[in-house]
């Protein structure tokens, strides 16, 4: 019986829980002061807790909840619960989209505007690199630092050669890596 308590309780949550995590809360208190799974006090340190760690709120507390009633199989059960109705509804706009992005029009947008996002992402590269190599001092005088043209010169660097022997990209967690190590040395 906890088990479909667990589910149908949590289903209500996924379904009806609109406006972002703290929209959710009062959704998530009555559901849970309902069917006794937690006093208000240890909901609101859940909630708490929700909150300083990875991931949505909802999907926090429904596996916890899950967990303390019914064990590994009840947080399952009532995570699985809670992202459901967010799952399908997904699946059915991917479905609406894969129509409407065969459409010649949709299509001619898409094609039109991948050069302005490829100039965005390229100017707010570019931006970043400069902020973070030029140090303004006083409003006038200009400082490069090299260290960080180092790590900068050596993450292309190591991007290109990669590449080119391997004839694949490097993967941007590798390159993560490398800028970390290289940050500490130097730094």
């Amino acid at each position: 019986m906890i088990y479909l308590d667990l589910f149908l309780g949590f289903l209500k949550v996924g379904c009806f829980a609109f406006g972002g995590a703290y929209g959710a809360i009062p959704l998530i208190r009555d559901v849970v002061l309902s069917y006794g799974w937690l006093t208000d006090e240890a909901l609101t340190y859940m909630i708490a807790v929700s909150e300083s760690t990875p991931g949505p709120i909802m999907v926090n507390l429904a596996t916890y909840v899950g967990s303390s009633q019914a064990g590994l199989f009840g947080a399952l059960l009532a995570t699985s619960a809670v992202v459901l109705p967010s799952f399908l509804i997904i699946l059915l706009v991917m479905a609406a989209l894969k129509n409407v992005l065969k459409n010649k029009y949709v299509q001619a947008v898409l094609r039109g505007m991948k050069p302005c996002v490829i100039g965005i992402v390229l100017a707010t590269g570019v931006y970043m690199i400069l902020k973070n190599m030029i140090i303004f001092s006083n409003g006038s005088s200009t400082v490069v630092d090299g260290k960080a043209m180092i790590i900068t010169a050596a993450l292309f660097g190591s991007m290109f050669a990669y590449k080119k022997l391997n004839k694949k990209k490097l993967s941007p967690i590798l390159l993560i890596i490398i800028s970390a190590i290289l940050g500490v040395l130097l730094y």
